[in-house]
């Protein structure tokens, strides 16, 4: 049956911009709202796959108080309520989800600031800005505690995860620890109704007097991301204003929105999330289907994660809309892989690593996209309101499930650090241990002792450990360095070397980003997206995997990784960088717009002359970059390249992180008419088309061709380098949905790793063009071959991967059938697509 307080809460209304009250200007400090700028998706290239930061959901079946400046510290004040008195941002008439009958981003703060007012439950924090500037709200809904209290109930999260034995023996942790729930709206901009059904919730839990609302808060607290990506809410986008979607960020962070709910999750440790989303019809709730991660304790989450599900189907049912009267659970109802449950790029499938049990809540009826502008203003606001009642009885019915389940769920918790602190392994779990678990379910990992990331010569870059030990680091994952040499496995280690001690609470969280993963191509059809990742093939750093044995290292644990910079030359001397991460590429750009004469030599290494040596100094110590004594002072001369990017959204990121300066074109940008005559390198990936140029910008485009390079990637790519005619190499196009991590060979045929996503590669390679990279084979992710046997594997095995050469105009072109600036993650790769830059960089510019 349902309880008194799911009936109540049904009786909340909807907030709209007409029920927002306002908020004098004397009483708050405002400040200009940001524009947020229009994303930069992906284009829906022929052959080139989903938009890679752009994933379009599935429906298989078709259908004190301060004034917030800044992030508020959680230790401004200890107890609760924390009253934070909001800025508040101008009214923006163009706020799309004006139109939907919703809450626009400029009512949030009145509203928030409002309620804070009246009553003594509700808190409101700043804990970050969006990558245009909005700030994020964090509701936290709670009975008033002194800070002693929060001390204590600080006390308790920490030891459920540090002293997990001892947690499990703690009475009074047992009575009195408050189960912490998190709701995240939002995430996805035109996905709205995730802040507006939270919104309802919120008001009635901060003013009700009823005795159920009383207790609930006073056994739990409610935190709330009132809207993850502001920007996107505002422009009606799906991705941030860096063009990047949020849901598919949580294990690189790269975003600012990214890395602030990365940081909640870990500060408030909850018992259960929900992340409302939208649009499946009749709503969707998950648990996933298969393929589940790999490195879940599975057992823990599955029993609550299935019962509770089920919970809020029947309250979606209970709502009495005939479009969600069926909802669906994709472990129940879906195909293997359509709905999957494996990469942990995903705010649900993140959260599962630090001990909640995670839903992904897809509302039933669009309302985005080309509904929005095709749809009657009525229709829309029926659907709206309808998935705005949604959301709120998905979150009451998890607050409920959790206010009656508490004991139970907060033993999970403490199981599952239990279990990794001590370094057990995953548990068998029986065909039927919930309804329709099956061989299909059953995913598991063997567990290193150890990672190890060395210093000193066994280390390929000090850069790239630095940033993957930092990014470890801040998600919560132990890493310790050694104070002396020490042995493991056979191999002696310097000090000063970083070990990942895989008996450790979130060794989960730790095996999924440092572990190769696997090849799951016969196991499922279909995946929903990625099914390849890993920071220790793909970052760049050099990481020794410890199967097994003694694990004896004397050391500290890491806050943050050691200088790596350095110039180890005596001065007089020409000082040596060699390119090898993102990091030495911004360093060498750097010293380029400074003006100084670098030489590049034939193997890429760079010669910075000896009286540059303090510029050296300064980018040594700045970007952690190691410069040694040239070996010779000849080489080629460099200027800091100036590119024409038609580029998806990570691309631009990465290349402008690189320090290169980028200038976006376009088809369009193009026929408006273009000056090519300060531009080196014309790099095209996405938005650009030879065939569809007037004539004037073809012949610009043309000239420009004689003289300058070209990189491509992608179907976009080689059909520009087809249609231009710059190289004579004929690109295969792999599967659309294949993607993962490959083995490839170089030209000297040294074996290492890139990243593939709708994978090319080329044949037919004419004269003067060469195989920079071969295919060897799929060591983790999913690509199968088409029903008539082409595109798979077998057929990629020893094919052209990149190729380069000069074009027939006299230009030099480098040409990538991998991904390696994907999404922002393989940051190991970024020296391929620096090198191919500078290569083609090609006769000095006019004037």
């Amino acid at each position: 049956m349902r309880s008194v307080l799911l009936a109540l809460l049904m009786l909340v209304t909807a907030v709209t911009p007409a029920a927002v009250t306002p908020v004098s200007a004397a009483a708050v400090t405002t400040a200009a709202a940001p524009t947020a700028a229009p994303a930069q998706g992906r284009g829906a290239e022929p052959g080139n796959g989903p938009e890679r930061n752009e994933v379009a959901a599935l429906d298989p079946r078709g259908g004190p108080t301060a004034v917030a400046q800044g992030v508020n510290r959680p230790d401004a004040n200890p107890g609760y309520p924390r009253r934070t008195e909001l800025r508040v941002y101008p009214e923006d008439p163009t706020d799309k989800s004006i139109k939907l009958g919703l809450a626009p981003y400029h009512a949030l703060a009145p509203k928030l600031n409002e309620l804070q007012r009246r009553g003594d439950r509700l808190s409101v924090e700043v804990i970050g800005q969006s990558h245009a500037g909005r700030d994020l709200y964090l509701v936290t809904l709670t009975a008033p505690e002194s800070p002693a209290e929060t001390r204590r109930q600080d006390g308790w999260r920490d030891k459920i995860e540090n002293d997990p034995v001892g947690a499990r023996r703690d009475p009074f942790l047992r009575n009195s620890y408050k189960a912490p729930v998190w709701i995240n709206a939002n995430i996805h901009g035109d996905e709205w109704e995730g802040t507006d059904g939270a919104l309802r919730v919120i008001e009635h839990l901060s003013t009700s007097n009823d005795r159920e609302v009383l207790d609930l808060l006073r056994r739990n607290r409610l935190y709330v991301n009132l809207t993850a990506n502001p920007d996107g809410r505002v422009a009606g986008t799906r991705a941030n204003a860096s063009g990047f979607d949020l849901n598919r960020d949580f294990a690189t962070a790269s975003q600012p929105e990214a890395r602030a709910m990365r940081d909640l999750v870990k500060r408030i440790q909850p018992l259960l999330m929900l992340d409302e989303h939208g649009y499946v019809a009749n709503t969707l709730i998950e648990p996933t289907t298969p393929p589940h991660g790999q490195n879940y304790d599975f057992d823990l989450y599955l029993k609550h994660g299935y019962e509770s599900g089920l919970r809020m189907e029947q309250a979606v049912r209970d709502l009495g809309h005939p479009d969600a009267a069926k909802p669906v659970m994709p472990f129940r109802d879906y195909e293997p892989g359509v709905w999957d449950g494996w990469a942990p790029i995903y705010t649900a499938q993140y959260s599962m690593y630090h001990g909640a049990i995670s839903y992904t809540v897809e509302i039933p009826l669009r309302v985005n996209r080309n509904d929005y502008t095709t749809l009657p203003l009525t229709e829309l606001r029926r659907r709206s309101g309808i998935n705005t009642d949604v959301v709120e009885a998905t979150i009451r019915s998890a607050l409920d499930y959790v206010h009656r389940h508490r004991d139970v769920l907060v033993a999970n918790q403490i199981e599952m650090f239990r279990r990794g602190s001590a370094g057990e392994r995953l548990r068998h779990i029986p065909d039927g241990y919930v309804p329709g678990f099956g061989p299909e379910d059953r995913y598991t990992t063997e567990f290193p002792r150890a990672y190890v990331l060395p210093v000193g010569a066994g280390q390929r870059s000090g850069p790239a450990v630095a940033r993957l030990v930092d990014h470890l680091v801040a998600n919560d994952v132990r890493v310790k360095r050694a104070d002396r040499p020490f042995t493991a496995a056979g191999r002696r280690y310097p000090a000063g070397s970083y070990v990942v001690d895989m008996h450790q609470p979130k060794r989960g969280l730790a095996n999924v980003m440092l572990e190769a993963g696997r090849d799951i191509s016969d196991k499922v059809r279909v995946m929903y997206d990625i099914s390849g990742w890993s920071h220790r093939l793909l970052w760049g750093a050099s990481v020794d995997v410890l199967r097994a044995g003694r694990l004896d290292v004397h050391g500290r644990d890491v806050v943050a990784a050691s200088p790596t910079g350095s110039v180890e030359a005596a001065p007089g001397r020409d000082l040596a960088l060699r390119l090898v991460d993102g990091k030495d590429i911004a360093a060498v750009n750097d010293l380029l717009g400074r003006g100084l004469e670098l030489r590049r030599l034939g193997d890429g290494t760079i010669v910075v002359p000896a009286e540059a040596r303090s510029a050296a100094v300064e980018v040594a110590d700045r970007y952690g970059v190691r410069f040694t004594a040239a070996s010779t002072s000849g080489g080629a001369p460099m200027r800091r390249p100036v590119v024409a990017g038609a580029v998806a959204a990570d691309e631009l990121k990465a290349l402008r992180d690189m320090g290169f300066e980028i200038r976006t074109v376009s088809t369009e940008v193009l026929n408006a008419g273009f000056d090519w005559s300060r531009v080196d390198v014309l790099f095209v990936s996405s938005g650009l088309h030879y065939n569809q140029l007037t004539p004037a910008a073809k012949a610009s485009l043309d000239a420009f061709l004689t003289r300058g390079g070209v990189v491509t990637r992608g179907a976009t790519g080689a059909r520009f380098n087809a249609d231009a005619g710059v190289l004579a190499a004929h690109a295969v196009v792999g599967t659309q949905d294949a993607n993962g991590i490959v083995s490839v060979t170089d030209r000297a045929g040294r074996t290492g790793h890139s990243f593939v996503y709708t994978p090319l590669w080329f044949t037919d390679l004419g004269p003067g063009v060469v195989a920079e990279q071969r295919y060897r084979d799929l060591v983790a992710g999913h690509w199968t071959a088409r029903a008539d046997g082409s595109g798979g594997q077998d057929s990629a095995a020893g094919q052209a991967a990149v190729v380069s050469g000069t074009s027939a105009r006299g230009g030099k072109a480098v040409l990538f059938g991998t991904e390696p600036l994907f999404r922002d993650h393989p940051k190991g790769l970024y020296r391929q697509v620096a090198d191919a830059i500078y290569r083609t960089t090609g006769q000095p510019r006019a004037g």
